[in-house]
């Protein structure tokens, strides 16, 4: 049986209904179609962090985090694909998103494949994909996928930026690029059989 990819969508978005969960969801159903495409089964976990605010504060406080946060914390770092969501406030992240990713072990996304996305009021703070997520992401030595989804206020009515093509496709191609980037990560080796060098040496010892 084919072991389920796991995709965690992380989302800071602060309201509910939340214009950054949608972003979210919708850029995990697409990952999930383009690898639902290849036959491959799809597991996907939501992790708002508006839920977790005060545990991740207590935790830069303490060091310790509590249940809830330590099960989001180990369902980022055992995903076999992150995407990443921010409200954009003063041309960058949120400082719940970028409290949490602090507490994000360092080296828990080395190597795992990375969508970032951003939502705001105007299109004038898309850049903050570029000069502060990727280079977050490029420290925690994730591999980021080349497109970045911003979605601005005006995006959602379905005509989007002329130069960027409309927010629905933006969503495709990131979704798929998501899912080509996890569906290229080698499959876990399975397991060997420990051996002790106990007995190694009985083995050793054995007649032929």
């Amino acid at each position: 049986m084919t072991t389920p990819v796991t995709l965690v969508a992380v989302s800071a978005g602060l309201s509910e209904p939340s214009s950054t969960r949608l972003l979210a969801d919708r850029l995990a159903d697409a990952a999930r179609r383009r690898l639902a495409e290849g036959g491959r089964p799809v597991e996907v976990r939501v992790i708002e962090l508006r839920e977790l605010a005060v545990d991740i504060a207590n935790n830069l406080v303490t060091g310790f985090p509590g249940p809830e946060l330590r099960a989001a914390l180990e369902a980022v770092a055992g995903a076999d694909g992150l995407i990443a969501v921010t409200p954009v406030f003063s041309a960058s992240y949120s400082g719940l998103f970028k409290s949490f990713f602090d507490v994000v072990d360092k080296d828990a996304l080395a190597g795992t494949p990375v969508l970032i996305a951003a939502t705001g009021g105007t299109a004038r703070h898309s850049l903050a994909l570029e000069h502060a997520m990727r280079p977050l992401f490029a420290y925690l030595r994730a591999v980021v996928a080349p497109t970045a989804v911003y979605a601005a206020s005006e995006d959602w009515g379905g005509t989007g930026d002329g130069l960027t093509a409309t927010l629905p496709s933006r969503i495709a191609r990131a979704g798929g690029e998501l899912a080509d980037l996890v569906g290229a990560r080698p499959a876990p080796a399975a397991a060997a059989e420990a051996v002790t060098p106990f007995e190694e040496q009985l083995a050793a010892l054995r007649p032929e």
